[in-house]
């Protein structure tokens, strides 16, 4: 009797567990898309809280502080975005290739799921005094700058790309993915963003190959 009360007590607190592990994640996606939408200053927790119709005080127990929110949800979004590319990277295809599929996701993301590149631009690049502390340099955002690290020495390991600082490489790429974006959000492109993919996917492997 007693292994079995012991038994449930586990598989109570595995579900309870879980509770917390998905309210995390309701609170992190909501404060993602009040963010990206009204700007990190003028989105409160009482904002959060209120659209999730919970109390502030409890959603203080997942998060301590807006900041603390803030520096999750960069993380989150850089992970999510990781992942796609790191999708790409275990590819048996070229360098080439990979190129296009990263610039394919990235405009998918921008069109289907806007709040995450929003995040990016609106709250973490211009709000860097809110990440100063815990968030130096990229280490927020290593989850998608690993993975493009990895693509860049497997296409230089190649011999498809050249050999050149990883900045240079990196700025470059983001350089057009992001003006991409940009454009889009002013409405100042004639076509939908996906339209584009090949155009910039073949512009940056020319500006970057051998």
């Amino acid at each position: 009797m007693l292994k079995y009360n012991r038994l449930r007590y586990k598989g109570g607190e595995l579900k309870i567990a879980e509770k917390k592990a998905l309210k995390r994640e309701s609170i992190i996606q909501t404060a993602l898309q009040l963010f990206s939408k009204n700007g990190f200053h003028k989105t409160t927790i009482p904002d959060i809280a209120n659209t999730l119709k919970m109390s502030v005080g409890n959603l203080y127990n997942y998060f301590s502080s807006k900041d603390v929110l803030a520096k999750e949800i960069i993380k989150y979004t850089s992970e999510v975005l990781g992942a796609e590319i790191r999708t790409i990277n275990n590819m048996d295809i070229s360098s080439e290739e990979k190129i296009y599929k990263i610039v394919e996701v990235y405009f998918t993301m921008a069109k289907e799921r806007p709040e995450m590149i929003e995040y990016f631009l609106r709250v973490y690049l211009s709000n860097r005094e809110v990440f100063n502390d815990g968030c130096e340099g990229m280490i927020c955002v290593s989850g998608f700058i690993t993975e493009i690290m990895i693509f860049f020495d497997d296409a230089v390991e190649s011999g498809s790309l050249r050999n050149q600082d990883f900045f240079s490489a990196f700025g470059l790429f983001m350089g057009y993915l992001g003006g991409m974006v940009f454009l889009k959000g002013e409405d100042v492109l004639p076509k939908d963003i996906e339209f584009y993919v090949e155009d910039i996917s073949r512009n940056i492997y020319h500006a970057l190959k051998v």
